[in-house]
């Protein structure tokens, strides 16, 4: 789709520099601009490109005062990189914008959906479903019995939504996500390990975003839980019966094992391992690579394996970063004890 200078510029609120009917089609990086492009211009390093840039259109902050001629059409707006979040926002809203049912798909004649919905090839829909409105699931997906997906939530190529789990509306599942699956519940029995039977849910809350490859599992008893707003990275391990607090943010690679609870507004790095049936307080930050073994209070910021509080952990790290020069001067002394001890028996 091709829109003009005066068109963005209403959207944005801003005044048009230079041709307001210029046309642009798509967006680009400053420094990497070419004709019929739409850039943005708020960082002062990136200044320089605005001069031979070759992007159409490029959007300024409204006190930038340029040291030359520019040569693209400038929006000015309040605030350049707010501004063009905002359009990437509807650019992405309209390269989504799919709308109807491939063939060949599977739509159970049980299954109940709103008006809009996009349902991609080779799609699976089970028995009793109930889809919202505007609903985009992507080919290959697999949603299982009696689960319910909420208006505008969409599923990438590949997500798998086993039976009974609850999609909140808004939410975003990226290709490869597993919801659902059993949780790892194993009872010891004569030297071997008998499975018990994973029979809850998992239910996540509106405007959830869920990365690529990550699995959540379900419940044994209940419900796993991620509440509303949380932002999950790709592949994290979310285990069953645990519950994430509202616009808490994982980053990859993160694993959380069974019946823990983690609070809401918390930060939590890539390649953080958590303990089952433990409890994490509300804005705890964690750093990347911690490991976690017991519950945290509300507030702390903790690094290391195991975990301890920050400033402990850089107060220590001076001290391991000096072992070796330690160890030397230990030697060294040694040597000058083991030469006075010689020196007195003699």
């Amino acid at each position: 789709m091709e829109f003009t200078a005066r068109q963005i510029a209403e959207l944005l609120q801003g005044t048009v520099e230079g041709d307001s009917e210029v046309k642009v089609s798509r967006l680009s990086k400053i420094e990497e601009g070419e004709p019929g492009s739409l850039t943005f211009l708020a960082n002062p390093a990136y200044t320089a490109y605005i001069y031979n840039t070759k992007a159409s259109l490029v959007i300024v902050n409204a006190d930038f005062i340029p040291d030359e001629a520019v040569s693209s059409t400038m929006i000015r707006v309040e605030n350049a990189y707010q501004s063009f979040a905002k359009l990437l926002e509807v650019y992405n809203t309209i390269q989504r914008n799919k709308v109807g049912i491939e063939q060949p798909s599977f739509l159970d004649p049980t299954a109940k959906h709103g008006t809009d919905i996009y349902l991609g090839a080779f799609a699976y829909i089970g028995k009793n479903v109930v889809l919202g409105e505007r609903v985009k699931i992507y080919p290959n997906c697999y949603v299982g019995d009696n689960c319910i997906i909420g208006d505008d939530t969409t599923l990438f190529p590949g997500v798998k939504i086993y039976s009974d789990c609850v999609i909140g509306k808004s939410c975003t599942i990226h290709a490869g996500a597993i919801i659902g699956a059993d949780g790892f519940g194993f009872q010891p029995s004569g030297g071997n390990y008998q499975k018990v039977a994973q029979i809850g849910n998992v239910i996540i809350e509106d405007s959830v975003e869920i990365g690529a490859n990550t699995s959540i599992d379900r419940a044994t008893l209940g419900s796993t839980k991620i509440c509303k707003g949380v932002k999950l990275d790709n592949l994290i391990q979310i285990a069953h019966n645990v519950e994430v607090g509202e616009n808490t943010v994982i980053a990859a690679q993160t694993g959380v094992a069974g019946s823990t609870k983690i609070g809401a507004n918390c930060m939590i790095g890539g390649q953080v391992g958590i303990v089952g049936h433990i409890t994490i307080g509300d804005e705890v930050k964690i750093a990347a690579q911690s490991g976690i073994g017991s519950s945290i209070a509300k507030g702390e910021i903790l690094q290391g394996s195991p975990a301890i509080p920050i400033g402990e952990y850089k107060r220590a790290y001076v001290v391991f970063r000096k072992l070796p020069d330690l160890e030397k001067r230990t030697q060294e002394i040694q040597k000058h004890l083991s030469n006075l001890r010689g020196t007195a028996t003699t």
